[in-house]
C-alpha cells in the first residue's frame, strides 16, 4: 500500500544544513561534515530549522530508506555539536604490552609476548588519546569513531588459545553515550 510519508529532523540554532543533489553538508561549532547519500526517489529539502525527507506515494522500501537517512542525519547534527567519544581499555594479564601512536597508525608491541608488532589504521578525522591503560577515541563522525575503536579490538584478537584464560587485548568499555 502506498501512502504519503514525510519525516522531519530538527536541528538547533548554530547548525546549518545544506543538501545539494546527493551530498549533505552539516556545519556546527565542532566543524563540518560532508556525506553522500543515495536518496533514491525520496524528496529532501531544508526548511527553517528542519530537514524534511519523504515521498507522496511511499512504499515499505521508501519508509526503510527514510528512517535510515533520518538516523544518519541525526548523528551528523549531534556530531557537529559535540564529538562522539569511545573509551577503550588496554588489558594485559600475561605480558606488559605498549601501545604507541605514529601518525594515523597505532602499534601494539609485546602483545602476548609476540616479537612482531601488531598495527591498526586510524581513519582520517579521528582523534586518539592514549593515557596509561585507557584509549579515548573522538570524532564528529560516529561511524569513523566506531570503526577506529573496532580496529583496535580487531588488532588484538587472540586465535588458537583459550579466551577464558588469555583475556589480553584492547576492549571497548564505553560507546558514544552507552556504557558496556
Amino acid at each position: 500500500m502506498k501512502k504519503e510519508l514525510f519525516k522531519e529532523i530538527e536541528f538547533p540554532e548554530g547548525v546549518t544544513v545544506k543538501i545539494e543533489d546527493k551530498e549533505v553538508t552539516v556545519t556546527g561549532k565542532e566543524g563540518e561534515l560532508k556525506k553522500s547519500f543515495n536518496f533514491g526517489r525520496l524528496d529532501s529539502k531544508v526548511e527553517g530549522n528542519k530537514i524534511i525527507i519523504g515521498y507522496p506515494k511511499a512504499t515499505k522500501a521508501d519508509k526503510k530508506l527514510m528512517n535510515t537517512l533520518a538516523a544518519h542525519l541525526r548523528n551528523m547534527v549531534s556530531g557537529v555539536q559535540e564529538k562522539f567519544e569511545y573509551e577503550l581499555k588496554i588489558c594485559s594479564g600475561h605480558f606488559p604490552m605498549t601501545v604507541k601512536q605514529e601518525g594515523n597508525k597505532i602499534t601494539v608491541k609485546n602483545f602476548l609476548g609476540e616479537k612482531i608488532d601488531r598495527t591498526c589504521k586510524i581513519p582520517e578525522g579521528v582523534e586518539i588519546e592514549i593515557k596509561k591503560n585507557e584509549i579515548f577515541v573522538k570524532s564528529m563522525d560516529k561511524e569513523m569513531a566506531g570503526q577506529a575503536s573496532a580496529n583496535f579490538e580487531k588488532a588484538t584478537t587472540i586465535r588458537g588459545r583459550d579466551k577464558r584464560i588469555f583475556q589480553d587485548g584492547i576492549y571497548i568499555i564505553k560507546k558514544a553515550g552507552k556504557e558496556i
